[in-house]
């Protein structure tokens, strides 16, 4: 079983920064990639980051040059700096991990964690 924690959301104000956190707990060996979601009020969950086992990431248009997503292998957690914060950005924040549980087999979370919740506004 693979579980997301995601935290270090709040208010801001606009052109505020904030930085989120996801720690991966469960029975694996290492923690291989990560994708960083949000969701607005009615509205669809979106992607707005990933990055891969080898380190390369993309992002959503929305939060290009914006945001930056990290990643700690060693204490088994993603980052997403979030830099000139505006209020289009405001969301519950998720994380979906993927790792790998044995030598050739790489899983994502069983399920979406509670989420994060950003609010920008003044």
């Amino acid at each position: 079983q693979v579980q997301v924690l995601e935290s270090g959301g709040g208010v801001v104000q606009p052109g505020g920064s904030l930085r989120l956190s996801c720690v991966t707990f469960g029975s694996f060996y290492s923690l291989s990639a990560v994708d960083w979601h949000r969701q607005a009020p009615g509205k669809e969950r979106e992607k707005v980051a990933t990055i891969t086992n080898s380190g390369a990431t993309d992002y959503a248009d929305s939060v290009k040059g914006r945001f930056t997503i990290t990643i700690n292998k060693a204490t088994y957690t993603s980052y997403l700096q979030m830099n000139d914060l505006r209020p289009e950005d405001t969301a519950v924040y998720y994380c979906n991990a993927f790792v790998r549980s044995t030598e050739y087999s790489i899983h994502n979370a069983d399920q979406w964690g509670q989420g994060t919740r950003v609010t920008v506004s003044s």
